[in-house]
C-alpha cells in the first residue's frame, strides 16, 4: 500500500511538535489515532521513522532521509493545485508577498493600489520580516515573491536586480526653505545627535559600517523600530536620521541632505525561488513593479 498524502502531513506534524499529544492538537485528532497512523506509515515504508524513546520524539536516520522528500512531495503538491487554480486573465488569483521593513514605508503601498487598481480580482498577503526569513520562505512555498537586498542569498533563490536604493541624512524640512546646495561633510556627524532605526533593520547596519568606515560617532539620541514613528520624531526636533531618499522624496516636511562622501547605495532586488511555479498574478506583480520604478525615476541597478 503506497503512503497516502495524509500520512506524510501526521508525520511532518509529529517532526514539527516534537511529541505526539501537541502535534495531534494542532491536527485536531486524537493522539492514538496519530499513533496509529504514523506506524501505518512505517510498516509501509519498512523502516522506523520515529525515535520514540527520549523525552521528545525525534527522526531516526531513515526518518531524516523520508522527511526530506516528503516536505518536497508536499510542497510540489501545493504548487501543482495553485497552478490549476491559476488564471490567466487576473480575474481572480492570490499572492504571497514579503518584504524587508523599510519597503513598506515608500513601496509596498503604491505597488499595491497599482495592482489592485488594474487587477482587483487578486488578493494578496503580505508580510514584513527579515531577509533570511524571506528567503527561506521562498524556499519552503510559504511565499511567491520577496523584496530585499543584494547579497550573499540561499542556495535555490534567484535575485533580479530592480533599482539601486540610495541614502541620505534627513532633517526636518520647512515649505519654501531649499535644501542645502552642497553636500555635508560626514566628519561635521561626529558627536551630532542622531535619530537612527534599531539594529534590528538592515538599513541600520549599513549605516553603521559606513560610519565606522569614515571614523565617525555621531550620538545616537533616539532608536526606534518604526520608520514613521522616526520620521515624526525628526520632523519634530532638531534630530537628524539617515533613510532612503525614496521615504523624503515628495515629503514636504523632510528634507534630505546629502553626505559626502555619499552613503553605498544598495541593490534592491526581486527574489524567489528558482524553478519555482510562477503564477500569473506574480507575473503581473512582476511586471507593474518594474513599471513603476521606471515611471518613478528610480537610479538603474
Amino acid at each position: 500500500m503506497a503512503p497516502e498524502l495524509r500520512h506524510l502531513r501526521y508525520l511532518l506534524a509529529v517532526v514539527e511538535h516534537a511529541n505526539f499529544t501537541r502535534a495531534a492538537e494542532a491536527l485536531h485528532i486524537s493522539q492514538p489515532t496519530l499513533s496509529q497512523q504514523v506506524k501505518q506509515l512505517e510498516r509501509t515504508v519498512g523502516v522506523q521513522l520515529l525515535d520514540r524513546t527520549g523525552r521528545t520524539v525525534r527522526l531516526t536516520d531513515a526518518g531524516e532521509a523520508y522527511v526530506h522528500y516528503a516536505r518536497r512531495a508536499l510542497r510540489d503538491l501545493a504548487a501543482a493545485e495553485r497552478a490549476v487554480l491559476d488564471v490567466s486573465d487576473l480575474s481572480r488569483g492570490h499572492l504571497r508577498l514579503a518584504v524587508t521593513p523599510t519597503f513598506t514605508a515608500y513601496l509596498v503601498g503604491p505597488l499595491v493600489a497599482e495592482l489592485h487598481a488594474h487587477h482587483p480580482g487578486i488578493t494578496l498577503d503580505i508580510k514584513e520580516m527579515p531577509q533570511d526569513r524571506i528567503e527561506a520562505g521562498l524556499l519552503a512555498d510559504e511565499l511567491d515573491l520577496g523584496i530585499a537586498f543584494q547579497g550573499a542569498h540561499l542556495p535555490g533563490i534567484t535575485a533580479a536586480p530592480l533599482y539601486a536604493e540610495t541614502l541620505s541624512l534627513v532633517v526636518a524640512g520647512h515649505p519654501g526653505v531649499p535644501a542645502p546646495p552642497q553636500p555635508l561633510p560626514v566628519a561635521d556627524l561626529s558627536g551630532r545627535q542622531l535619530a537612527l532605526l534599531s539594529d534590528d533593520f538592515a538599513t541600520r547596519g549599513h549605516i553603521d559600517v559606513y560610519f565606522t568606515a569614515h571614523k565617525v560617532q555621531p550620538r545616537i539620541a533616539v532608536e526606534a523600530n518604526s520608520i514613521q514613528a522616526l520620521t515624526e520624531i525628526v520632523r519634530r526636533t532638531e534630530l537628524a536620521t539617515v533613510l532612503p531618499d525614496a521615504i523624503t522624496h515628495g515629503h514636504a516636511l523632510l528634507t534630505p541632505v546629502p553626505l559626502d562622501p555619499a552613503l553605498p547605495a544598495r541593490t534592491v532586488t526581486l527574489l524567489q525561488r528558482e524553478s519555482a511555479y510562477r503564477s500569473a498574478a506574480a507575473r503581473a506583480f512582476t511586471v507593474l513593479t518594474q513599471h513603476h520604478i521606471r515611471t518613478r525615476g528610480y537610479v538603474p541597478a
